[in-house]
């Protein structure tokens, strides 16, 4: 059965004339009867009576009616689907995105896309980088967004302006006043630091060793796994971290945290995505937003 068969037979079933039915669908009267036929035969069943000079429904064929219908319905309604999804009038795309991202610099670009495609779903999953990295590879997330770097053969990353990682104390610290720290004073204080497999312990070790030191060399206090939760530690403690200067922003300002004077490398964000797989119009879409 095809959907032109379906389309015949309700022009038919309509009209109840035969050739009335193919001059409305540009069809020769032998073409039309044949597809009629065609179900008929298939299907072992009578759609339509011939009485006299014209035809009629049969029961089975009235039945038949309502399901042929619907299913032309459903049809168009998938046409007009790809059609808005071609011209990204809906849809939908999975990301997953690491902390400092997916809470601070992901939310306004997203808005932003969303005034202009308000059809489109974006899903977003906050995950550490080597979860996100996770969730690409296996095809949980259209796209990846992480500020850590990620070595896989099978997934592509494009390196976008990122944020800075800055250290900061909170207002008992000791170092507060300090002009300057030496990598020698690292040693001297107590660390809060996110959890192991997150881009902001990654980029502060990779700081580190050019310093010459090693994450064992330090006192670490603490390893929480977010964020918020490594803010809050250090405004109410005698630690030190090094965190994205995003995240802190308005506890400089409030003087809950103090920045000291240690330098520290500005990073990239990276977007990953799989390299076997398509890249969706939405996908380039919002790829290309990011950019304006």
């Amino acid at each position: 059965m095809t959907l032109e068969q379906l389309r015949i037979f309700i022009a038919v079933a309509e009209k109840q004339h035969v050739t009335q039915a193919a001059g409305e669908l540009n069809l020769t009267q032998s073409a039309t009867s044949a597809a009629i036929a065609a179900l008929e035969t298939r299907y072992d069943v009578k759609l339509f009576d011939r009485i006299g000079r014209g035809i009629v429904l049969t029961q089975t064929g009235r039945d038949f009616l309502i399901e042929a219908r619907a299913v032309l319905a459903r049809a168009r309604a998938a046409t007009q689907v790809l059609s808005d999804l071609a011209g990204l009038k809906r849809g939908s795309l999975t990301i997953a995105a690491s902390q400092t991202v997916a809470n601070y610099w992901l939310p306004g670009r997203i808005q932003t896309f969303h005034a202009a495609y308000p059809g489109i779903n974006l899903h977003v999953t906050i995950a550490n980088t080597e979860q996100v990295a996770r969730a690409v590879l296996q095809g949980s997330a259209d796209l990846g967004f992480v500020e850590g770097e990620v070595d896989d053969a099978l997934l592509s990353a494009k390196r976008i302006d990122g944020d800075a990682l800055v250290m900061v104390v909170g207002a008992k610290h000791p170092w507060l006043g300090r002009k300057k720290i030496a990598p020698k004073d690292l040693l001297t204080t107590a660390w809060v630091l996110r959890e192991r497999g997150s881009g902001t312990r990654s980029m502060f070790e990779a700081a580190l060793r050019q310093s010459g030191l090693k994450l064992s060399d330090l006192q670490i206090a603490l390893e929480l796994p977010s964020n918020e939760a490594v803010r809050t530690a250090v405004e109410s403690s005698d630690c030190a971290t090094a965190i994205s200067d995003l995240v802190v922003t308005q506890s400089l300002a409030a003087k809950t945290l103090h920045r000291v004077k240690f330098d520290l490398p500005r990073r990239s964000f990276y977007i990953l995505r799989h390299k076997e797989r398509h890249a969706s119009r939405i996908e380039q879409a919002l790829l290309k937003s990011f950019q304006g």
